[in-house]
């Protein structure tokens, strides 16, 4: 299926139903008075995310949603029924965007998530309503109320723990295939990936997580220059990024010192925060630099770059905020492994952090329901012994 990342729908809530004007008819019954019901309100429009949808392309040929309206009062003090809603089931990591505000209406983060989208109207009011002591056989009623609608943008933003960036070529594409069991195009011309992969890298012992590729980045990318721009959003939502470099050009005029720097320029244009994310050094395509000169290339273009200065590959003691560089083989495999095993071991200790601020927030509420719960007791206590 096509990865469809954007669209654009617009969403009608269903008008309210009129109230009626009517009057009670019975026999011996002359003067029976106002019975109008109320008209039922209008169905609202709702967004469901859910786990099993991928992408946005049901939106892109169906492109208006209009809920049922209400039905009217009637005699005998009926009330109309109420419109049906409507849930629009979108991907999880979807963020809905006004298109006349720009304000972000939900962002659709957890499988099973609702969010209402359009509000209905509310049912008309009948006669019954009016009545009073020198009206009465009042004949007024009120129409129910339109319902909302709103144009709004699709965004989909791919929920992955690590994304890769890099220059179009660099092998993110090679790389992906050879941790995980993603199969994306690969080919010896640029912007070969047009779209966002993923890719999810399961380990031995069952632990998994999900990486993402997205189309390479050139220069002048934060300005809308080739494809990349257009899905750098997705990595928002990464915990880390791979800045994939190809070490070894053929091309003898590509700089890959140059081409890197270009890659941190266009990150920090785009958006600071993305540009301030955890962000490892990945250098590919060592098996094409002779094995005498390797270990020199590397440190030259460590040094050129600006990198901090360690022995690629090595084990040390962990320390998350560490800007790490490995060199790998992403076509032989050579070095795979070791980024794998350091990717799963950061992700492993994030998942852990954002367990014990989830389990120390819980706790904190409780204490907070507790404590108010004993105040109000107090409270209570004190008025009964006022009272005795």
């Amino acid at each position: 299926m096509k990865f469809i990342d954007e669209a654009r729908i617009e969403v009608i809530a269903g008008k309210g139903g009129n109230g009626a004007a009517s009057f009670r008819r019975e026999k011996f019954v002359p003067f029976g008075g106002p019975d109008g019901g109320d008209g039922g309100k209008g169905g609202s429009v709702y967004a469901v995310a859910d786990e099993n949808v991928n992408t946005l392309v049901e939106y892109r040929f169906v492109k208006k949603y209009l809920a049922q309206h209400g039905e009217k009062g009637h005699g005998a003090d009926c009330y109309g029924k109420g419109g049906d809603d409507i849930e629009l089931k979108m991907p999880v990591g979807t963020v809905i965007i006004d298109s006349d505000t720009d304000e972000v209406v939900a962002d659709l983060a957890r499988h099973g998530e609702r969010v209402m989208l359009a509000r209905g109207g509310k049912g008309g009011l009948g006669n019954i309503h009016f009545k009073s002591s020198t009206n009465r056989a009042p004949r007024q009623c009120t129409p129910g109320e339109e319902g909302e609608r709103r144009n709004l943008r699709l965004e989909l933003k791919v929920l992955a723990d690590v994304g890769l960036l890099g220059m179009p070529n660099a092998g993110k594409s090679t790389f992906i295939r050879a941790v995980s069991a993603a199969k994306p195009k690969v080919a010896d011309y640029p912007f070969t990936t047009l779209h966002p992969n993923l890719g999810v890298v399961r380990m031995k012992d069952t632990r998994s997580f999900v990486i993402a590729d997205i189309p390479g980045l050139i220069e002048g990318a934060a300005e809308g220059a080739g494809l990349g721009h257009r899905f750098l959003k997705h990595l928002s939502r990464t915990g880390l990024l791979l800045h994939v470099v190809d070490i070894a050009p053929f091309d003898p005029e590509v700089d890959p010192v140059r081409e890197a720097h270009a890659i941190v320029e266009e990150l920090k244009k785009y958006d600071e925060e993305l540009y301030n994310k955890p962000r490892w050094l990945v250098l590919n395509k060592v098996d094409m630099l002779a094995e005498d000169e390797r270990e020199e290339r590397i440190a030259a273009f460590l040094e050129a770059f600006g990198w901090p200065k360690q022995q690629p590959n090595d084990e040390f003691e962990f320390d998350m905020g560490a800007p790490r560089v490995f060199t790998v083989s992403a076509l032989t495999g050579e070095g795979t492994q070791a980024v794998t095993y350091a990717m799963m071991e950061y992700i492993e200790r994030v998942r852990q952090a954002e367990r014990a601020a989830a389990e120390l927030a819980e706790q904190r509420e409780a204490e907070a329901k507790a404590a108010a719960k004993a105040a109000r007791q107090n409270v209570i206590t004190r008025t009964a012994g006022v009272d005795e």
